[in-house]
């Protein structure tokens, strides 16, 4: 590590400025605002000289774009918002491609999006985006990449001619940080991406073969004395729901609020009160045979908006938060049995605030409190109940300090801290975390260490973590190397989510990668990386992996790629479930191949081939996915999705008792089916299906068992399934149908139509037209919900305020 360090910082030394010539857009003060109906005849845009002169970006940087599709933009301000007006020019505008879509979602249209950094430093913008069809879209740009969970309000529509499209944004200062300052340094990038042309133009150059497109915006001049209205809006709601399930029905009706609150220009304090997220997405829920729980994504809006500070260092697991509760029934007297056991705890509520300074340091704060939850427990004779906590009222906690700088690296430091009360486990955990490149950005340099302090009832534990890669970032030809250790204490599970510790793994990989389009291909990459695994204590090679992995694209925008591995015999510390006991497992060969087609057409399909082969043991596999679509009109898309997955011969983990660890061989088998179809009646209004149908069978009928030796071998055994069937059989079926409608800007409602059917038992020779017959068999259940939210801005009101006083 200390010869790594001494390389990048001698590169530091060596490397010189890249002077790169910026373009500047001059913001008018109005004081007039302009009508936003994206007809650009306002006396305002009349008297505003446009910035033009655009460059190719994508597919590559050479090339000059003619002057029938140049694009030119023109910037305005007052004390209330930003204003942008934006001309797409097009000699064919019939041929524009103007699929409708919500926001946030792409689509086959052209789009236009304005990138602003309001701190100029390089990493940090708010992307503001409209397609040639009106649907709008926003995004949040860090150092952790692209977020499209972060949602404002702005406006911005858009009108055709016989000239091309146009745009017209407002973008009120409640949607925007940036610091309490005279005169402001922002800057900005506008990109304008034209689908039939498979070509993106950005206003200021790119250089696409060196560092993050994020450190080529242009500069905003002109931006003086803003004096912006009080940044505070509401987000109340109210939700009806009523649920049937096996002749039982429940209504229920809620409401709560969301609150942003702008502290100072640069910090804003959300709030969710009384929160009710019953209309998330489901999970895409699997059958698990393997030694980790299963996780799955953040559907809920709160935890998905804004928190690119709260991600840095990886030790935030937002689910964790209103998720399974921590605790147990441990000891049943005789005759009782758990009746009810909550799958999930209530949030009470949560508040988070989250800003940078002009200095580039970004503070972070989270809380978040659960409520105590029972588990009923009933005695079968007399019917009697008690209640046992399975998770006390809990406290959730994060800082974060973030300092940015040279406009392409950061030092930051994270605490998180999770409160139980009374006998339950508590945890705190400490990263520090780097993100270092050189001025030509040509190297970088990250990592991070990670310390958790843990509280358990009966003990405490203390662990940490380090992570270190240099990677050479400019260029076709690039590298990285990395050192990841974790020792036997590492564990970040009450507010993260880690699967693994007591590691000490190397990685080295390189790659090969084109900026400039050759005769087939607009771009392609090859690389090739390695991985070696080793145990911590004791020092044990554990395992490695070989990996060849490749991706082209055509100029006729058909795609595909594929990775090649090779890993050699490992010895698997995770699958026995007991503490320094390990299995050996076969190294293997693994193949993965896929294609995809080119979306602009009505018709086009993703098709992936996988196939796997152990050396020794029998272990075979393979799997299949296919996912057609078709694009009825600009309002009607469906896509469907169906993948067949075999593993014949698996070995795994059964169970364990006194005598010994058992595992068994089994067939195991996957059918997911879905289907995900969208009618949009216009950028606001649109009738959305989800459905998906996931089967999974595990057969032992070969009737092959062992228990595990010590040195990892294996030995047959007799094992009586009788006790304990591993058979599985398990099937899942999800419908949602929804209509969802944004009446105003920011403000939505949503009637959703929500059909859920599951059941897993031990038959696991069932086909699937059995296993469907077995499934529609059980108690469905059906929820139907209406949930309406409204977006208040404070500043709209305050005249009501005023009079009440």
């Amino acid at each position: 590590m200390k010869h790594l360090t001494l390389i990048f910082f001698s590169l530091l030394l060596y490397c010189g400025v890249v002077a790169q010539e910026k373009k500047t857009i001059k913001a008018v003060r109005i004081q007039q605002a302009p009508k936003i109906d994206g007809v650009l005849d306002d006396d305002v845009w009349k008297n505003i000289e446009p910035s033009n002169h655009f460059y190719m970006w994508e597919p590559s940087n050479e090339g000059t774009i003619p002057p029938e599709y140049q694009t030119e933009v023109k910037m305005a301000y007052d004390d209330a918002a930003v204003y942008v007006a934006a001309y797409m020019y097009d000699p064919h505008p019939e041929s524009i491609l103007s699929q409708f879509s919500q926001r946030d979602e792409e689509a086959q249209a052209d789009t236009f999006f304005i990138a602003l950094n309001t701190y100029n430093d390089g990493i940090n913008e708010t992307r503001f985006y409209v397609s040639s069809a009106g649907t709008i879209g926003d995004s949040k740009m860090s150092q952790s990449g692209e977020d499209f969970s972060y949602d404002v309000v702005f406006i911005c529509k858009i009108s055709k001619d016989d000239k091309g499209w146009y745009a017209e944004y407002k973008i009120p200062y409640n949607a925007l940080r940036f610091p309490d300052v005279a005169v402001q340094n922002w800057s900005v990038n506008f990109y304008r991406n034209l689908k039939t042309k498979n070509e993106t133009h950005t206003w200021n150059f790119i250089d696409r073969t060196t560092g993050n497109e994020t450190l080529y915006n242009g500069l905003v001049t002109g931006v003086e004395n803003i004096n912006p209205p009080v940044r505070l809006t509401f987000y109340p709601f109210i939700q009806g729901l009523v649920s049937t399930f096996d002749g039982q029905s429940n209504t229920d009706l809620t409401a709560g609020m969301d609150v942003k609150y702008g502290i100072s220009d640069s910090f804003t304090l959300d709030a969710t009160l009384i929160p009710d997220f019953g209309q998330t997405a489901f999970d895409e829920v699997r059958l698990n045979l393997g030694p980790f729980e299963q996780t799955f994504g953040e559907n809920r809006a709160f935890f998905t908006e804004g928190i690119e500070l709260f991600k840095i260092g990886d030790i935030f697991f937002s689910r964790r938060i209103g998720g399974s509760p921590s605790g147990s029934v441990e000891d049943l007297n005789e005759n009782e049995e758990i009746t009810d056991y909550p799958a999930s705890v209530n949030l009470l509520n949560a508040v988070k605030v989250s800003g940078r300074t002009k200095n580039g340091l970004g503070i972070g704060f989270f809380n978040a409190i659960t409520e105590k939850t029972y588990a009923t427990i009933t005695d079968t004779i007399t019917q009697n109940t008690r209640k046992e906590v399975i998770e006390p009222l809990s406290n959730y906690n994060i800082v974060v300090l973030d300092q940015q700088f040279n406009k392409n690296s950061s030092v930051s430091l994270i605490n998180t801290n999770t409160t139980r009360d009374g006998d339950f486990r508590d945890s705190n955990v400490t990263a520090g975390v780097f993100n270092l490149a050189n001025k030509e950005n040509s190297y970088r340099l990250s990592g991070k260490l990670v310390y958790n302090h843990l509280n358990d009832v009966s003990d405490a534990k203390d662990g940490f973590r380090t992570a270190i890669e240099l990677s050479k970032t400019k260029g076709n030809f690039r590298f990285n190397i990395g050192h990841f250790f974790a020792d036997e204490n590492y564990d970040i599970n009450d507010m993260g989510i880690s699967f693994r510790n007591n590691f000490n793994s190397y990685s080295a990989g390189v790659s090969y990668q084109i900026f400039k389009p050759t005769k087939h291909f607009n771009s392609y990459r090859i690389g090739l990386n390695y991985r070696n695994f080793n145990r911590y204590k004791p020092a044990v090679h554990t395992g490695g992996f070989l990996s060849l992995n490749f991706f082209f694209l055509t100029k006729e925008r058909l795609a595909f790629g594929g990775n090649i591995s090779f890993s050699e015999t490992r010895k698997d510390y995770f699958e026995p479930r007991v503490e320094d006991r390990f299995v050996t497992f076969s190294g293997r060969h693994q193949e993965e191949f896929w294609v995809s087609t080119d979306y602009r057409k009505r018709f086009a399909f993703d098709a992936r081939i996988e196939t796997r082969d152990s050396y020794t043991d029998p272990e075979f596999g393979y799997q299949i996915g296919f996912s057609p679509r078709f694009r009825f009109s600009d309002k009607f898309l469906v896509v469907a999705n169906t993948e067949y997955s075999v593993r014949e011969n698996n070995i795994g983990y059964v169970t364990d008792d006194d005598t010994g660890i058992y595992f068994g061989q089994r067939d195991l088998k996957n059918i997911e089916n879905s289907i995900s179809a969208s009618y949009n009646f216009d950028p606001y209004k649109a009738i959305n299906l989800r459905f998906r149908n996931f089967w999974s069978t595990a057969d032992y009928s070969d009737n092959k068992f062992w228990t595990l030796n010590d040195d990892g071998s294996r030995t047959d055994t007799m094992y009586d399934i009788s006790e304990n069937d591993p058979n599985t059989n398990f099937n899942i079926w999800n419908l949602d149908l929804s209509f969802r409608w944004r009446f105003a800007p920011g403000s939505e409602a949503t009637l959703l139509y929500r059909n859920q059917i599951f059941n897993q038992d031990e038959l696991a020779t069932l086909n699937y037209s059995d296993s469907l017959d077995n499934l529609f068999a059980q108690p469905a259940q059906h929820v139907v919900s209406l949930r309406i939210s409204y977006f208040i801005d404070y500043n709209n009101i305050k005249h009501v305020f005023k009079k009440k006083a």
